[in-house]
């Protein structure tokens, strides 16, 4: 496919309904970018991540990071389709609980998702929210496609919280989120899935605290990220910027209240390390192969 096909594909949000959608849709992205990028730029301070830079056909534009840890070859992502599917297929089967499938899950969501957010990026300067509204909703439609892959009811929508004063209901609160789980009608947890944190990590911390205090629950609330890396620098000197804030997520998590899980594919080395983020961030298939499986007991 040309790159105009691509974005053509991409900015429409109806040609993504499905798994096979999202997967057929990166191996055409891998099969272009084997040979018809102008440039393939290495970041200056984090030598894993790459810059892709599109010909005349993109304005020359520069895509977002790309970490080459995580984002498959065409081959691999091929050969790795069909396990991927067996995988959800099969999540709770104790097998399936292998360093290779963990691998294997993070990588290839992470590859299927950044191949429309890098084709995304050949849009023009003046597009850029509409690229992002674009990417973050397919992020969200992917996520919730995994999950009910696996088994488990999942939707998005409004949830309608009865607020009373004196005993009495005075109005209904409308709650937004993105993955709302349930069992039997019930629900059991909420999540968020954003591409990145930046300038959403306190409504998600504050969020859970309103709708458990208002609905005298313990509902868990969660939180999915892509990444949180950002191009920085001036052409011909490109590197990564972080865009999450530690010291945020400490002070909503000690003082406010922690969150039930919060979950990244491309996961920054500090939360890996430092107090407080080591024990509260995970890689994407802790949620899929326990977590989650916990929330709904």
């Amino acid at each position: 496919m040309t790159l105009r096909q691509l974005v053509n594909k991409a900015t429409n949000k109806d040609n993504f309904t499905s798994l096979s959608d999202y997967t057929n849709f990166a191996k055409h992205y891998l099969d272009f970018i084997k040979t018809k990028l102008q440039a393939v730029i290495v970041s200056r301070n984090e030598n894993n991540y790459r810059f892709f830079q599109y010909k005349k056909d993109g304005t020359y534009n520069v895509t977002r990071p790309i970490n080459s840890d995580l984002m498959l070859s065409l081959e691999e992502l091929t050969v790795g389709i069909d396990p991927f599917f067996e995988l959800l297929d099969n999540v709770r089967d104790d097998a399936i609980d292998t360093k290779e499938n963990r691998v294997l899950i993070n990588n290839f969501i992470y590859t299927c998702q950044q191949s429309i957010g890098a084709v995304l990026d050949a849009l023009p300067a003046k597009r850029v929210n509409t690229a992002r509204k674009i990417n973050g909703d397919l992020f969200e439609r992917f996520i919730r496609l995994i999950i009910s892959k696996a088994g488990v009811d999942v939707s998005d929508g409004n949830i309608a919280v009865p607020v009373k004063i004196n005993g009495e209901i005075a109005f209904n609160f409308n709650y937004q989120h993105d993955l709302i789980i349930k069992v039997d009608d019930e629900t059991k947890a909420i999540g968020s899935v954003k591409t990145s944190s930046k300038d959403r990590l306190d409504k998600i911390f504050i969020d859970k605290f309103l709708f458990n205090r208002l609905t005298d629950t313990d509902t868990p609330h969660f939180a999915i990220f892509l990444n949180d890396v950002q191009r920085k620098g001036k052409e011909g000197k490109y590197g990564v910027g972080a865009t999450f804030l530690p010291g945020h997520f400490k002070g909503y998590t000690i003082k406010l209240n922690s969150l039930d899980g919060v979950y990244y594919f491309d996961i920054r080395p500090n939360m890996k390390t430092e107090a407080i983020l080591k024990d509260h961030i995970k890689t994407f298939d802790h949620f899929l192969l326990s977590d989650i499986w916990k929330f709904i007991e």
